[in-house]
C-alpha cells in the first residue's frame, strides 16, 4: 500500500471519533507499529487534529476534510506560486495560513524524493520567482529535446551558451543543473536570475564528462 493510500486510510479509520490504537492499526494494515506512529505524527504535522498518544490510542476531529489528491509536478509548482503571491501580498493571517499549508503539503510529499525538494514555503521575493517562472517552458522543452540554450543572467555580462540537464524544485526557488559551454564546466543556475533565453540550433548528445550522471557521480 502507498504511503497516501494508508494516511488517507488511517484519517477514514480516526475520523469515526473512536479510540483506534497503534497495534491494531498496524495489523490492520500490515504495517508496524513504528510505521503508525510516524504517520501519526505526519498527519498531526499535515493538520489532522490527532488525539492520543503512543500506548493509549489515537482518534482525529478534523472541522474539515478533503479527498486524496494526485497532483503533477507542475500543479504542485502552481500552487507554490499561488502561495507565494499570497505570502508576499501584505495581509497577515492570510501569509499565516499561506505557510502553514506549505508545512501540511510538504507533511505529506512522497518519501521517494520524486517531487525534487522539500515543498517549503515561498519566502523568497514573489516578483523575482515570478520573473523566472516564465522562462520554465523553455528549459523544460529544452531538456526534453536536448536543446542548447543561449541564457543571459543577471550576475553575467556575456550570454552563457548552456546545455540544460535537469531541473529541481527546492520549494523556494526553481534550479537548472546545465553543462556550462561558455565557461566549460557543470553549473547550477537558478531560474529567477534569468533575463533571456534563446533556442541554440542543433542538438546535443550525451558526452563523457558532459551527462547528469556525470555531475552526481561528481557531487556523489
Amino acid at each position: 500500500m502507498k504511503k497516501s493510500d494508508r494516511l488517507a486510510n488511517l484519517m477514514l479509520r480516526l475520523k469515526d471519533g473512536s479510540l483506534h490504537t497503534a497495534e491494531a492499526m498496524a495489523s490492520e494494515l500490515g504495517v508496524s507499529v513504528r510505521t503508525i506512529y510516524r504517520d501519526m505524527d505526519t498527519l498531526a504535522a499535515s493538520g489532522v487534529p490527532i488525539e492520543g498518544e503512543r500506548g493509549r490510542g489515537y482518534t482525529a476531529r478534523a472541522a474539515f476534510t478533503l479527498p486524496p489528491l494526485n497532483l503533477s509536478e507542475l500543479e504542485l509548482e502552481a500552487l507554490h506560486l499561488g502561495l507565494a503571491a499570497v505570502g508576499q501580498g501584505g495581509m497577515a493571517d492570510l501569509a499565516e495560513a499561506a505557510e502553514a499549508l506549505s508545512a501540511r503539503i510538504d507533511a505529506l510529499l512522497p518519501e521517494d524524493g520524486t517531487t525534487g525538494g522539500a515543498f517549503g514555503f515561498a519566502t523568497y521575493p514573489f516578483r523575482e520567482v515570478a520573473e523566472g517562472f516564465r522562462f520554465m517552458p523553455d528549459f523544460r522543452a529544452a531538456i526534453r529535446a536536448r536543446q542548447k540554450l543561449r541564457v543571459t543572467l543577471k550576475d553575467r555580462a556575456a550570454p552563457q551558451d548552456l546545455r540544460p540537464l535537469h531541473m529541481d524544485y527546492w520549494g523556494r526557488i526553481w534550479t537548472c543543473i546545465t553543462w556550462n559551454e561558455t565557461a566549460r564546466g557543470f553549473e547550477t543556475i537558478r531560474i529567477e536570475q534569468v533575463t533571456g533565453v534563446t533556442p541554440l540550433p542543433g542538438l546535443f548528445v550525451d558526452e563523457p564528462g558532459k551527462s547528469l550522471a556525470d555531475f552526481r557521480a561528481a557531487k556523489g
